[in-house]
């Protein structure tokens, strides 16, 4: 009833079609409601309608009682036979049945339709028109008077001063350019479930969706250990931090959070910040307004809150092609080497799954007399064998020898590098950013950058989870691994089915679709049919006619479940007429998809580093299996709240086993010839 072909031939009879943009109808049509989940937002509205609202409250329930009429037919045996379906009676059941799961789905459209003409009825008791012609405008909220845009009841009412400028309209005409260009941002109701990660509900909590767009890289947000010390923090300290660090919310927790973040890294000192974007911004405009005559070399794709940053320190930017070290060097040439220069770069550029040139970049910075500012957003928790990322990851025998340790490893590439940014709310789970670096210029950040001193502090709770998350991944390898494991799957699958993955050797998955409307399409097209949920990327973060879909893969993500991720994603291809790699090659190629001579790019992670080689590789998971938690790294954990929060009191120890399942069926504890404790199983 939502189609936008079927609605053109209703514009005469109907102001507000006759009024409203194409695109904004295509918008209306293709999103679903924000209250009712089951209809779109063209259908909410069009609840409202005295026309339009009694006909779908007939349609919806003819609609209820024909498969409800299937379902209870004494031929619903024949039928199913029909199909080739011969269910087994002992462990069959209603639910099974597809004209069973239609009919549910039928009733909680109607269910939302009540809902909706309910709520739409009320609105029209509450305005008590006063004449006729008012009551059949305000019945109807098509036929609000004086707008040429889908407006609120609110923004239809405002009456603009005579002269006066038209704010709503602004707003409204502004809104309508996104529509345009197909750049509007769409905010789906996906909540991620810890107890059947990566499995979420949408705004309807029964309606189940896989996840493939999360940058909770590893699965830290539901992982057994950090909920427990949040538990332990939030019963011992509350919930807010009291206020901005200098005056009340300077705590244990956040300098012990600061003092892992810097052992991390293996620098002396680090900073925690609300978000990375904050720590970015703040970082680069202090430090850009402070040097005298600072210039900025920023790669083109660097992430916006870098650009934000060094745009407020008013300090000159050039900008390199991304990851071009001869176009870098060259405008590095161009300035006297006494002139205060930083270098801004990422090590996983999250859109293309791209690396940088670390050591290399470090090279030229040494020889022009430049700074170096890394950002790690990406690749922290991700890559080198304690999880610092790609910087360690590229010194990973001598970063592996050395353990633990605090102390750099002079002439490794993560020492060479003077700033490093990171989050903590992708790879580790929790929410905050922060800076590393040396004592001096950490705490020249912390007495000068505005987004540190007048920001209220993160609240002890998620200090703790993001410590305890970090403490966790620095013991334990085996998420990292299996994370790659299952990239490499999903890599070599939609290769097989010519998906156009942009090659890259990072964990990113990015797939190009290269028009906005159909990677808009393409994603509620694997959100409504095969509860897929996998965001699309358009400009302005990626560039016009190269917008995609973002695959994400992480190490709860079974073998089964990414196969028929290939296969569905395979179908959408199909079903919209997405190009496929051979197209793109036909064509020239577009995003290093399909190009000419193109190499096979290697992925960051050898065989050897990921246990191929020496078959200490973890286990891909099928349906039904648990995730492994290891429980020295618990241990270890627990230990480092020990001044806070007093040591873990467990309860009485289980007999020895190698393997311990724990009640939750997403983790296992696991560990060789250690005693996993009992209220691991209580918490896990």
């Amino acid at each position: 009833m939502d189609k936008l072909s079927s609605l053109a031939k209703f514009k005469s009879s109907c102001p507000f079609l006759a009024r409203t943009k194409a695109s904004t109808l295509r918008t209306l049509c293709t999103k679903a409601s924000p209250r009712y989940p089951t209809l779109s937002k063209l259908t909410e509205k069009a609840t409202g309608c005295p026309i339009m609202g009694p006909a779908l409250q007939l349609r919806s329930g003819q609609i209820v009682a024909g498969y409800a009429s299937v379902a209870g037919s004494a031929e619903v045996t024949k039928i199913h036979q029909h199909k080739g379906v011969y269910p087994d009676p002992t462990s069959a059941n209603i639910e099974m049945c597809p004209h069973a799961s239609k009919a549910l789905a039928a009733a909680r459209m109607a269910e939302d339709l009540a809902k909706a003409k309910s709520k739409a009825s009320s609105k029209e008791k509450a305005a008590q028109p006063s004449t006729s012609k008012s009551a059949a405008a305000t019945g109807c909220p098509f036929h609000a008077e004086g707008s040429s845009k889908v407006a609120s009841a609110e923004s239809a009412k405002r009456v603009v001063t005579p002269g006066g400028f038209n704010y709503e309209r602004f707003y409204m005409d502004e809104i309508e350019k996104k529509h345009q260009d197909a750049s509007y941002r769409y905010f789906n109701n996906i909540n991620r479930m810890a107890d059947k990660f990566p499995i979420a509900h949408t705004g309807n909590t029964k309606d189940e969706v896989e996840v493939w767009c999360a940058n909770d890289y590893l699965g830290m947000g539901n992982n057994p250990v950090v909920l427990e010390t949040m538990h332990r923090t939030l019963k011992t300290y509350g919930h807010g931090a009291g206020g901005t660090r200098n005056i009340a919310g300077n705590t244990g927790m956040h300098l012990a959070l600061e003092e892992e973040l810097a052992q991390l890294h293996r620098k002396p000192a680090a900073l925690v910040f609300s978000s990375c974007y904050v720590a970015n911004d703040a970082t680069l405009a202090t430090l850009g307004s402070k040097l005298p005559g600072c210039v900025y070399f920023s790669d083109t794709m660097n992430h916006a809150s870098m650009i934000q940053g060094m745009r407020h320190s008013g300090a000159k930017r050039v900008i390199f092609k991304h990851n071009d070290l001869e176009d870098l060097e060259s405008k590095l040439a161009q300035y006297p080497k006494e002139t205060p220069k930083i270098i801004a770069f990422e090590s996983v550029y999250s859109m293309c799954g791209s690396i940088g040139p670390i050591k290399e970049i470090c090279d030229l910075a040494e020889q022009y007399g430049a700074l170096t500012f890394l950002d790690e957003v990406h690749a922290v928790g991700l890559y080198g064998p304690h999880g610092a990322g790609v910087a360690e990851h590229l010194d990973w025998d001598a970063q592996l020898a050395a353990g633990n340790s605090p102390e750099p490893i002079k002439g490794s590439v993560m020492d060479r590098i003077d700033i490093i940014t990171g989050t903590l709310g992708k790879a580790y789970g929790a929410v905050g950013g922060y800076i590393a670096g040396s004592t001096e210029f950490v705490d020249m950040i912390r007495s000068y950058a505005a987004g540190f001193i007048f920001t209220t502090s993160l609240p002890p709770v998620n200090v703790a989870g993001a410590r305890a998350s970090i403490a966790y991944q620095r013991e334990y390898l085996g998420d990292r691994r299996l994370k790659q494991l299952n990239v490499r799957d999903l890599k070599s699958r939609f290769e097989s089915l010519d998906i156009p993955v942009v090659p890259g050797p990072s964990h990113i998955v990015p797939v190009l679709v290269g028009d906005p409307a159909l990677a808009r399409l393409a994603s509620d097209t694997l959100l409504a049919k095969h509860n897929v949920y996998v965001q699309a990327i358009n400009y302005p973060t990626v560039a016009r006619g190269e917008e995609r879909l973002r695959f994400t893969v992480t190490p709860g993500h079974t073998v089964d479940q990414i196969a028929r991720l290939a296969k569905v994603v395979d179908q959408t291809f199909t079903e919209l007429g997405i190009k496929r790699t051979s197209d793109w090659k036909a064509a020239g190629g577009r995003a290093n998809v399909g190009m000419p001579d193109a190499q096979p790019v290697d992925p960051i992670w050898t065989d050897s580093q990921i246990g191929l080689t020496d078959s200490t590789a973890p286990k891909t998971l099928r349906t039904g299996q648990p995730r492994v938690v290891d429980t020295r790294a618990v241990r270890v954990t627990r230990e480092k709240f020990n001044d806070l929060l007093g040591p873990y009191i467990e309860a009485p120890v289980m007999a020895e086993a190698t393997t311990v399942t724990v009640q939750r069926p997403s983790f296992k504890i696991t560990e060789t010839s250690v005693r996993a404790p009992a209220a691991i199983s209580a918490t896990a």
